[in-house]
């Protein structure tokens, strides 16, 4: 097992993911412990330094889900052309352009299974800032400050400035439904989950389950996203895996 160790510790992930496909002991191997030497040097190679040194990572435990949260990290490639990714791996930058919309979708959407992550704003929000989820075909860059999540069939999303849903271009109700729901307070980690078997797209802010925001989603990929208005604001989202209820 420590030989096998040593030499899948310099394998990268699509090779190791080939690996565990050949015999029940490989899989136990690279599976069985998901802080391992192999997960720790994989980590070390494709993680950016402050992306392990800061509280970025603070709510995945493993190596393995370190690694597993920078493939599903926001996509360099499909983004607005206003925003980048910073050298951490996880944290969008808008650059400050005027009467632009400008959001990002992550590396790999689902089609199947349950799946949460984490958003958080690292400055102002503006007068429109959504986090949710769109399908491949959804706008990423628009004229003028707009809730471009949400804005057509393509997408889904919640404006943390107004506490308002969207979808189809129109608002689909206030959310939390509940009377004076709290404001979204700089530096809150949202965390969203996704359940393709429900079709159901839900929010939890802290530890508080906030409730279901949209159902009958279509048996689409779906991507997390973002979207934002406001010059050098900050999002970040890293992805947790399966929801901690099951």
């Amino acid at each position: 097992g420590r030989v096998l160790e040593l030499v899948f510790s310099y394998l990268e992930l699509r090779e190791l993911r080939s690996c565990a496909l050949v015999c029940k002991l490989w899989h136990r191997v690279l599976h069985g412990d998901e802080n391992s030497e192999v997960w720790r040097s994989l980590a070390a190679r494709c993680l950016a330094e402050e992306a392990l040194r800061t509280d970025i990572l603070c709510n995945v435990p493993t190596y393995k889900g370190k690694v597993r949260a920078f493939h599903h990290a926001f996509s360099t490639n499909d983004c607005s052309r206003n925003v980048y990714i910073k050298k951490n791996g996880f944290t969008l930058h808008r650059n400050p352009i005027a009467q632009s919309t400008d959001g990002a979708r992550t590396k790999i959407g689902f089609s199947e299974g349950r799946h949460a992550w984490e958003v958080w704003w690292e400055g102002p929000l503006g007068t429109v800032a959504v986090i949710g989820i769109a399908t491949k075909r959804a706008a990423m860059q628009c004229q003028g400050y707009v809730a471009l999540l949400g804005s057509d069939d393509q997408s889904w999303g919640w404006n943390l400035v107004d506490n308002n849903l969207l979808h189809n271009g129109e608002v689909n109700g206030s959310f939390p439904q509940c009377n004076n729901a709290p404001k979204y307070q700089i530096g809150e980690r949202i965390r969203v989950i996704l359940d393709m078997e429900d079709k159901t797209l839900a929010f939890e802010r802290g530890y508080e389950f906030l409730g279901v925001a949209f159902r009958g989603l279509p048996k689409v990929c779906l991507y997390p996203a973002v979207s934002a208005v406001y010059g050098n604001t900050e999002v970040t989202l890293v992805y947790l895996g399966k929801p901690l209820d099951g």
